[in-house]
């Protein structure tokens, strides 16, 4: 259940990240996201931040659509 609740929260960095113009501001979105939420649900919060950072920085190339 915790992989499920850390797998939602970070596919939600995506739609947190898409508020930016950059690539480097929306890696540092996801990288803050993804720490946050990493520590919420009880991890150590660099694995979050790592995952939440490359997502930000590849939200603009995977879904143009939504991160403009």
């Amino acid at each position: 259940m915790q992989n499920v609740i850390r797998i939602l929260a970070v596919l939600g960095v995506f739609g947190v990240a898409a508020c930016e113009n950059s690539d480097l501001q929306r890696g540092a979105i996801g990288a803050g996201s993804g720490y946050l939420i990493d520590r919420a649900v009880g991890g150590d919060g660099m694995v979050g931040a790592a995952v939440g950072a490359t997502a930000g920085v590849v939200c603009d190339d995977v879904t143009p659509q939504y991160c403009n």
